[in-house]
């Protein structure tokens, strides 16, 4: 497996399949990315919360992908469930701020991972952790999983 960071860099990664004897192999072209365009990922969807608008912020989803909210116990699934959670999230106009992050890149996905912090309209400040994975559609980057939890105690 060859991992895409700095330099552009196609791969082309074979996958075979098994199946009722016969076997057919996939071929698949990697999307060159680099560091700071993944980062860049993130200020869009930051982005997309400062409109206020929950739709704009679920367009930077894939269709099939999971977000595990900051502020909600319930895993979002559906779109009509991210909608819903991001509806009541914007009316406190959250800004975010990564303070540490690890990105890592492979074939056509990607990993952006650490700390953020959300500001609030009333001054209020809330850190947490967070997961980003992405995965290339072949015309941009989307989320297909959104992990975020509130910082422990303490902390």
């Amino acid at each position: 497996m060859k991992i895409c960071v700095s330099k552009p860099c196609v791969l082309a990664a074979v996958l075979v399949v098994v199946a009722h004897g016969n076997a057919f192999a996939k071929t698949e072209t990697c999307h060159s990315t680099s560091k700071k365009q993944i980062a860049a990922l993130f200020d869009r969807w930051n982005d997309s919360l400062k409109t206020g608008n929950p739709d704009k912020v679920v367009a930077n989803y894939a269709p099939h992908s999971i977000l595990l909210p900051t502020v909600s116990n319930k895993p979002r699934l559906t779109v009509e469930e991210k909608v819903d959670y991001f509806r009541h999230f914007l009316e406190n106009k959250p800004v975010g701020t990564i303070n540490f992050r690890e990105i890592m890149i492979e074939c056509n996905t990607a990993i952006d991972a650490g700390l953020y912090s959300f500001k609030f309209g009333d001054g209020t400040v809330v850190k947490a952790r967070y997961t980003f994975t992405y995965e290339w559609n072949g015309t941009k980057w989307l989320i297909t999983s959104h992990h975020s939890s509130k910082m422990p105690e303490g902390e």
